[in-house]
């Protein structure tokens, strides 16, 4: 089957989806970028973006001036479709597949023979082949990998993106991609769209282990995390600096102990781990242990700020930051807005909250009449309590002689 990518459609304009649509785009490709929220649309149809990554404002604007990229709520005829929508879980941390359901079911009015499917999106194992039937339910004129294997009218794959938060531009051209076809005839096809844009090497192997593969690498981060989160709980109580220690472990030379915080945020380590768990629970011992320790890390942090607000309902709190991770705009899973919100719940204390990458508060936040968004300026000036939970470049900024009177919670180590 001849494969050519002339226009592609990319379902999901978030972190991953609008990068990869404006990366295409920039390649010469005709880009159909899909969303479900109209103002996203209407925003990258403007040239605009609607989050915070470092030069895809100047790749989306040259996109959307040349024709190359366009932004709509419907799916449109393409050579292929690259899904890349959110995959929260449940209750109980069951994986949500509504989403790649929900894309499945827009793209199979309009798919044709010949056509590649993607599914980009962080998955649980077999979710690409679940794709494939709800295509295949939408469209019984066409056949698929589980139904005709090599021969099949449309091609499935599975691809995972694999990039860093304040990088994805880079990192989406330079870094190696696993690509996992249902059929090796899918994996081929798959291939010859990544290497338009790819620099790195594309690897290829099944389906399966494509899925596996980003499910391993995201838990193999949590667990050593945890065992670094676990560490800093050892050494307060028993009086210790873990940053001191650590940099002092780290000295031998087949150890490297990461850093640790008031927990782990983000859409892919603080979720991806409950996958591997949902689908082997008694196998998975360590993996949902690690998850256990991350998870539980901002209710410490939480007991050690009410602790210094305790007998003193005056006292002013200041959260520093509240993204999952420095110098970005996401807020997704974060432990910062656990904390803060927690906080909000129990104390009646005034909380200020900085955070320099959002202009409002966001709106799980926003009901708490005690929360309020603040300048980093009035929140040391007006602050009894200051606790820093994002390690923001202009929060390693701060003069430390500012703020040597305050009480201080620092959860990155910072202020050492």
């Amino acid at each position: 089957m001849r494969t050519e990518f002339k226009t592609v459609s990319v379902i999901g304009l978030g972190y991953i989806g609008l990068p990869t649509a404006a990366i295409l785009a920039s390649r010469g490709v005709k880009v159909i970028g899909v969303d479900v929220n109209k103002e996203v649309v209407q925003t990258i149809n403007k040239g605009l973006i609607h989050i915070v990554e470092p030069e895809l404002d100047i790749i989306v604007r040259g996109a959307v001036q040349s024709g190359r990229l366009e932004a709509t709520t419907l799916p449109r005829a393409s050579d292929a479709y690259l899904v890349a929508v959110p995959t929260p879980f449940k209750n109980a941390h069951e994986p949500d597949l509504s989403y790649i359901k929900a894309a499945a079911q827009a793209i199979a009015p309009v798919l044709k023979k010949g056509n590649l499917v993607v599914l980009e999106s962080t998955s649980p194992v077999g979710a690409t082949e679940q794709m494939a039937k709800w295509l295949s339910e939408q469209r019984p004129d066409l056949s698929f990998p589980h139904q005709a294997g090599e021969k099949s009218d449309v091609r499935v794959a599975h691809c995972p993106e694999r990039v860093l938060p304040g990088h994805v531009v880079r990192e989406l051209v330079e870094n190696d991609r696993i690509i996992g076809g249902m059929t090796p005839a899918c994996s081929e096809a798959a291939e010859k769209l990544y290497k338009i844009f790819v620099e790195g090497e594309c690897i290829i192997t099944s389906a399966r282990t494509a899925e596996m593969c980003k499910l391993t690498e995201n838990s193999f981060r949590d667990v050593n995390i945890a065992f670094a989160n676990e560490l800093s709980l050892i050494c307060d109580r028993l009086g210790i600096d873990v940053w001191e220690l650590i940099d002092l472990a780290n000295r031998h030379p087949r150890v490297s102990i990461l850093q640790p915080g008031p927990g782990v945020g983000g859409h892919c380590i603080a979720v991806d781990p409950w996958f591997i768990v949902s689908t082997a629970p008694e196998e998975s011992r360590l993996i949902k242990v690690a998850r256990e320790v991350n998870n539980s890390k901002p209710m410490y942090v939480l007991q050690r700020v009410m602790e210094a607000l305790e007998g003193a309902p005056g006292r002013v709190v200041a959260c520093l930051g509240l993204a999952f991770k420095a110098n970005i705009d996401d807020l997704r899973e974060s432990p910062s807005m656990e904390i803060v919100s927690r906080l909000a719940e129990r104390v009646q204390n005034r909380i200020l909250v900085v955070e320099p990458h959002i202009d409002v508060l966001p709106r799980t936040l926003a009901p708490h009449e005690n929360i309020e968004l603040s300048s980093i300026e009035d929140a040391i000036e007006q602050a009894d309590v200051l606790v820093l939970l994002v390690d923001h470049n202009q929060f390693k900024a701060i003069d430390k002689g500012r703020i040597k009177d305050k009480k201080l919670i620092d959860t990155r180590g910072l202020w050492r």
